[in-house]
């Protein structure tokens, strides 16, 4: 089996948008894993963009000491992302639903597409 498929055939970890909110109120730090467009569109303040195809060279820069919350549009691509950095030592768990939940849960956004409804 190949080592980018192993990271999406488990299930990680999961919290919820709501938990995710109450987490980072505690000090933990959300790692979106998407693409620069779509980071560039919006996306939460205070978070690590380091896009899913850089995260294993770059997850070195992350701090070992905090949660990590992997963070995708819908939670697939974060779903993996945790896994990875979970088999790279750091206590990693994802946030299902994504930007949709984390909007609904009332979480903040920044960018360009803050007031579109994406």
């Amino acid at each position: 089996m190949s080592t980018k498929l192993r990271h999406y055939l488990r299930r990680p970890p999961a919290v919820s948008a709501a938990e995710a909110l109450r987490l980072v109120a505690d000090g933990a730090l959300i790692v979106d894993v998407r693409r620069e467009f779509e980071w560039s569109r919006t996306h939460i303040p205070g978070a690590v963009h380091l896009p899913l195809e850089v995260l294993l060279d770059r997850c070195p820069e992350l701090p070992e000491e905090r949660l990590l919350i992997t963070f995708c549009t819908g939670g697939l691509r974060s779903a993996g992302a945790a896994n990875l950095l979970v088999e790279n030592g750091f206590d990693a768990v994802n946030m299902s639903g994504g930007l949709i939940q984390w909007r609904a849960a009332g979480g903040a956004l920044t960018g360009r597409g803050q007031e579109s409804g994406e």
